[in-house]
């Protein structure tokens, strides 16, 4: 079975000129570059859990080692330029 591409809509706007879009805005390609960014994000998040004490009267200073301080916020970084990329890219299957 064949996969069709999704139908083309014509928009009359006047008798000179013709308005072609495709029903969805992003195409596959989008979609997936989006999931990578939100799984980036994601673990990102994750690495930033935890570092707390759980007695308040002593100060708990593995809050600040590596993973919380430089590998989260590196992660969080390439998943938000990687969720921009995804959203300005354009779609293959648009002229």
């Amino acid at each position: 079975m064949k996969k069709e591409k999704p139908k083309k809509k014509v928009v009359k706007a006047d008798a000179k000129t013709d308005i072609t879009y495709t029903d969805f805005a992003f195409g596959k390609e989008n979609y997936k570059w989006l999931l990578v960014a939100l799984a980036f994000l994601l673990v990102g998040f994750i690495l930033m859990i935890g570092g707390g004490s759980d007695d308040p009267k002593i100060f708990n200073y593995g809050m600040f080692n590596f993973q919380r301080l430089t590998l989260s916020p590196v992660f969080l970084f390439i998943g938000y330029l990687l969720g921009i990329y995804a959203i300005m890219k354009k779609p293959k299957d648009t002229h």
